[in-house]
């Protein structure tokens, strides 16, 4: 079965370029414009399986956890490194999840980046959020309707001033990294 949902370098290449490092360049190009605003917020869509606790590697997962220690680019050199292990064939034996590695870890770091550019920006909601298991092309047309996908990110989105920052939230509820 692990043959079967064998990723490639390119297609591994290609998803953290869009779920991470997309994520990161939108980010930095909106925040000057994000902090002329009187209630500046960013909401990143993320997914459940982003929770550290979908990365097999101890250590991997500690320098993910450590909020106090962590900075962008720790998280960008982690990155680089599943990079690496996955040119290398190197996956499971560098600690990364062997199924769907690529989503989980582009989800794992995306987390991780949401609390580093929560703490470096204080005055800025800086949030992710799971919509959801969601009817798409990703997930087969199974799952919520759309619609139903929004209600997290919106909610997050429409939180007063005082609301939390570098959380995350599994659809409407504040849930752990």
């Amino acid at each position: 079965m692990k043959e079967y949902f064998k990723e490639t370098y390119e297609s591994a290449e290609k998803c953290l370029r869009t779920n991470y490092y997309g994520i990161k360049q939108v980010t930095a190009a909106l925040l000057p414009l994000l902090q002329q605003s009187s209630m500046p917020k960013v909401v990143n869509v993320s997914s459940s399986v982003g929770q550290l606790k979908y990365i097999p590697g101890e250590n991997i997962k500690k320098e993910l956890q450590e909020i106090d220690t962590l900075t962008e680019e720790k998280v960008d050199g982690l990155v680089a490194r599943f990079l690496k292990d996955m040119k290398e064939d190197a996956v499971e034996t560098g600690g990364w999840p062997i199924l769907l590695s690529a989503y989980i870890v582009s989800k794992a770091t995306l987390n991780a980046y949401t609390r580093v550019l929560a703490k470096k920006y204080p005055e800025i909601a800086i949030n992710a959020v799971h919509p959801g298991y969601i009817k798409t092309d990703l997930s087969h047309n199974i799952g919520l309707p759309v619609e139903e996908g929004a209600r997290g990110p919106v909610m997050v989105a429409l939180m007063p001033k005082d609301g939390p920052s570098g959380a995350f939230f599994n659809r409407t509820v504040v849930w752990t990294f």
